[in-house]
């Protein structure tokens, strides 16, 4: 397994939390990748090419490509300490710096009855790890659908909502008779340079273009660090996704109601069809609604690009 000299990550305790929950399960680790989704999307692809293909030498496939378990399709937490070609929602690129940020991926086969809000699940997983709700107490982190997490100021009540603190990228690839999920997160850890101008900043895993401002986790954990960040998110991440692939999102629905930075708000979408409404909550399968008049309107994941009309706010914004 490749290992790092950087950060001490503890592999080997998350491998013996995780591989109960998920059997075969490797855990690596790497200072420096291109994209930790990209790694993990085209080992998958090799196993592909390589079922039926005649068997080469052991170890000329790793010679190739570095990593342990190259044409492996088992489960993998592959973590990437500096991420240089990391990929975001709508082709956005991301780049992280080593401590700076958690960047990883991880892969597994699921079959469940329907995708949809598949996203959800995992923002609201690493939510909960994150930020445990408190009863009496409204949520520091919120989601904003379909795949990102806000750092909420003034309880959402601000006018900015929040700033954004991590994001979700998935992605599916078949294998053989299974269809293999590679969910990958990226989150930032360190506040930005104090010089630093949040309008020319560079891109980080979570803010690509800075449209709704910078946070990190030590906004929330003062000195975490990223391997205590993936410690806490890691276990909660895969029991989510077995969860998901039995259930489904409908379970989920009232707990997501609760971190909904856009319920309430009014919102402008990138469809010329529907260039506005207000957003009126998602439903058992993830489909954002948006009231428009009188009336209610779905909105598919991957068709629009949510920003809030300046100047609107909403008590409604992330209550509990």
């Amino acid at each position: 397994m490749p290992t790092s000299h950087h950060l001490h990550w503890g592999a080997e305790a998350l491998w013996l939390e995780l591989q109960p929950l998920l059997p075969g399960l490797s855990v690596e680790v790497v200072a420096r990748l291109g994209s930790t989704n990209t790694e993990l999307l085209e080992r998958a692809r090799r196993s592909n090419t390589l079922r039926g293909a005649p068997r080469t030498p052991e170890g000329t496939e790793a010679a190739h490509h570095p990593g342990r378990r190259q044409a492996d399709t088992q489960p993998c937490l592959l973590v990437a300490e500096q991420q240089t070609h990391g990929r975001g929602r709508q082709g956005k690129a991301w780049q992280s710096e080593v401590g700076a940020s958690l960047t990883f991926s991880l892969s597994l086969p699921l079959a469940p009855a329907d995708w949809s809000g598949l996203s959800l699940a995992v923002g609201l997983a690493l939510a909960e790890a994150l930020d445990p709700p408190q009863p009496g107490q409204a949520p520091r982190l919120g989601i904003k659908w379909p795949n990102d997490l806000l750092l909420l100021d003034d309880g959402g009540h601000a006018p900015h909502i929040g700033r954004k603190l991590g994001g979700i990228l998935i992605e599916t690839v078949q294998v053989g008779d299974h269809r293999l999920a590679v969910i990958g997160i990226g989150l930032n850890l360190l506040p930005l340079p104090p010089a630093a101008d949040a309008v020319d900043a560079p891109e980080t895993p979570a803010m690509p273009a800075l449209n709704w401002g910078y946070a990190c986790l030590q906004e929330l954990h003062y000195g975490l660090t990223a391997p205590a960040a993936l410690a806490r998110v890691a276990a909660p991440l895969v029991r989510a996704l077995l969860a998901f692939e039995r259930e489904g999102f409908a379970p989920l629905l009232a707990r997501f109601a609760q971190r909904d930075v856009l319920g309430g708000r009014e919102v402008t979408t990138t469809l010329a069809t529907l260039p506005q409404g207000r957003a009126d909550g998602v439903d058992a399968s993830g489909t954002l609604w948006l009231r428009v008049g009188d009336q209610r309107v779905s909105v598919s994941s991957g068709e629009v690009s949510l920003r809030p009309v300046p100047g609107t706010a909403s008590a409604a914004g992330a209550s509990c």
